[in-house]
């Protein structure tokens, strides 16, 4: 089971109120810049629980899901052992 960690989200909002995110700041402070995004859309995360919008990243060419689960944005963290 996976676990929600709670990020900073650096994005972009056009003026048609899409946003992009460009950069993620994990819980310890490191930050990831977003290499592109292929896909959002409202989604639960079956790994860590929760639902919003899921954007489907590319970071340091590995796929990942950043959700944004009004008002706070999350990503899925395996447990600690």
């Amino acid at each position: 089971m996976a676990r929600k960690v709670f990020v900073k989200v650096t994005l972009e909002v056009d003026s048609a109120g899409q946003m992009k995110p460009l950069a993620v700041t994990w819980e310890d402070g490191r930050v990831f810049a977003v290499d592109r995004v292929t896909d959002a859309r409202r989604a639960v995360s079956l790994k860590a629980g929760g639902t919003g919008m899921r954007f489907t990243c590319f970071i340091k060419n590995k796929q990942v899901y950043l959700f944004y689960e009004e008002p706070r944005w999350f990503m899925e963290a395996k447990e600690a052992k």
